[in-house]
């Protein structure tokens, strides 16, 4: 039977939806092509840890990264400019693993047995656009909790794609830019054709999870 991991760790239950996202606000999404998506962030300093604004700011992106239906939110995709990201992901294993890492750092990858997978990818800040990205089918991330808690998480299959995936957005790069210039004018193409559909499915869910 699947396994849930919260913070890295076995939990015996857990609800559909992480607990923070109940208690979130409302933030817009930002979007390919603004400046805080293209620029690293700054890091997450020894005051900040353990504060009310860093916990609220958690909350908040749980909550957006279910109404946008993703599996992972970096801070600057609500247009906060600090190193951290949220995730709600399943693993090649069908093994869900939730939680949120601060500061994260990858550890450089280990060559012998490694895979690149060449699977599709998507990303909430290009609304209604996929294409193929090659990605290591393991990854290991390390960072810290929102109290400053050292964090390590190991990935594989699609989970190891997200933690890639999050961090490269704290570096400010977008999965676009790991695209052909072909590649990434057929994404931009695709969300332009999209867009609207995904806003409108968004604002619904929206609605949703804020009904009482």
């Amino acid at each position: 039977m699947p396994t849930v991991f919260v913070q890295g760790k076995p939990v015996d239950a857990y609800p559909a939806a992480a607990p923070e996202a109940r208690r979130g606000a409302v933030r817009r999404i930002t979007e390919v092509g603004e400046a805080v998506l293209h620029r690293p962030c700054r890091e997450v300093t020894a005051a900040e840890f353990g504060s009310p604004e860093l916990a609220a700011l958690i909350d908040d992106m749980f909550l957006m990264m279910y109404v946008a239906d993703g599996c992972g939110l970096a801070a600057n995709q609500v247009g906060v400019d600090l190193r951290l990201f949220v995730y709600d992901c399943a693993d090649e294993y069908g093994d869900r693993h939730v939680g949120h890492i601060v500061n994260p750092v990858v550890d450089e990858p280990d060559t012998t047995g490694r895979r690149l997978l060449d699977e599709a990818e998507g990303c909430l800040s290009v609304p209604g656009a996929t294409r193929e990205v090659p990605r290591p089918d393991r990854a290991v991330v390390r960072g810290r909790d929102k109290d400053g808690v050292p964090l390590v998480l190991e990935g594989r299959g699609y989970f190891a794609r997200c933690l890639l995936h999050e961090t490269d957005h704290l570096h400010g790069h977008v999965y676009l830019d790991r695209l052909s210039k072909r590649d990434r004018k057929d994404a931009l193409r695709q969300m332009a054709d999209r867009r609207e559909e995904v806003c409108a499915r968004r604002a619904a869910k929206e609605a949703e999870l804020s009904t009482p």
